[in-house]
């Protein structure tokens, strides 16, 4: 991430600030690769519409910059109507609510460490009020469907060893709730030798979380790895791709792609979606969120809530098709 804002025009004390402010979230609060990319990409963009000269900017008013270059100075004097500009002008360019909120959330993490080390930064960061973002419910995926897919990706494979690879990747994924990304990240070590000892996960964060194997999960991934074609050694990837290397997500995502084209499932069918049906399915069988919350290792239990609200939705669908006074 060193070289993301090289061509934008920003003084060395930015530039400095920038660069501290990326090693933080990479070794202290150890974001994901991902979220990093994403909060990288976000300030590039709004640092480009605030150097002058460039995209229209002014700079704020042209007096925070020297020789043309935009000093840490303007985020102490940044001025209100230069945060609505910026988001007047990502809304031309056909970005979101969704997306305009989390580019914020980029620049406010840079102001975060700005004040976490007495620089001053200017209250219009506090002031602005965010755009509202409709939050969609997920989509999960429907037992039946899911077992089916399980079942399907076992016997789709030409080589049989890739099929017990998919299978026991999808079960793992409904079976346990974990993300793509935590499931291809698991080593071989990480396959305890009975299922009752479960199984620990890296979670968003670098945070560590145990979650409950199942005996038929537990024994689809030891038939795994029995007949994969590589050494499997403690410290290589659980899950290998056909010539040995690591599995990718869009090599998972791919594969559940053509499975649910041969089940006719709808497009919402993903490798997240089983994650969805693990903690819907969860729900309706009677768990309480603080336990779903902690299996799904999220950090809030508002992002957990969210299930109860499908829950609902499920219930009152069949209210409305099977209730004689439903309509009337």
């Amino acid at each position: 991430m060193s070289g993301a804002f090289d061509k934008l025009a920003l003084a060395e004390d930015l530039r400095e600030q920038l660069a501290r402010w990326t090693q933080t979230l990479k070794d202290q609060a150890r974001v994901s690769p991902h979220t990093l990319e994403a909060y990288t990409r976000d300030m590039r963009q709004f640092l480009g519409s605030m150097v002058p000269g460039a995209d229209g900017a002014d700079g704020a008013d042209g007096e925070d910059s020297a020789d043309g270059e935009l000093e840490l100075v303007f985020f102490a004097k940044v001025k209100l109507r230069d945060l609505r500009a910026f988001m007047a002008m990502r809304r031309k360019q056909g970005t979101t609510s969704r997306s305009l909120l989390r580019s914020l959330s980029g620049v406010r993490s840079f102001i975060t460490h700005l004040t976490a080390q007495d620089i001053p930064t200017s209250e219009a960061f506090h002031l602005l009020n965010p755009p509202k973002a409709k939050r969609s419910l997920p989509r999960p995926v429907a037992a039946d469907d899911a077992l089916r897919l399980i079942e399907l990706a076992l016997v789709s494979p030409k080589e049989p060893w890739v099929g017990l690879r998919d299978g026991a990747l999808l079960a793992l994924l409904y079976g346990a709730g974990l993300r793509i990304s935590e499931a291809l990240s698991l080593t071989c070590a990480a396959l305890p030798k009975h299922a009752e000892a479960g199984l620990r996960v890296m979670g968003k964060g670098g945070k560590m979380r145990d979650v409950p194997l199942l005996p038929m999960m537990h024994k689809a991934l030891m038939d795994y790895l029995e007949a994969a074609p590589f050494d499997m050694r403690a410290q290589d990837p659980l899950f290998r791709g056909k010539r040995g290397g690591v599995l990718s997500p869009r090599q998972v995502q791919m594969m559940v792609a053509g499975l649910r084209r041969a089940l006719n499932l709808p497009d919402t069918v993903t490798p997240h979606a089983l994650r969805h049906s693990f903690a819907t399915h969860l729900l309706s069988a009677g768990g309480d969120l603080r336990t779903i919350q902690e299996l799904l290792g999220h950090a809030q239990l508002s992002s957990t809530q969210i299930y109860t609200q499908i829950d609902t939705n499920a219930l009152m669908d069949i209210y409305d098709k099977a209730h004689p006074r439903a309509k009337s």
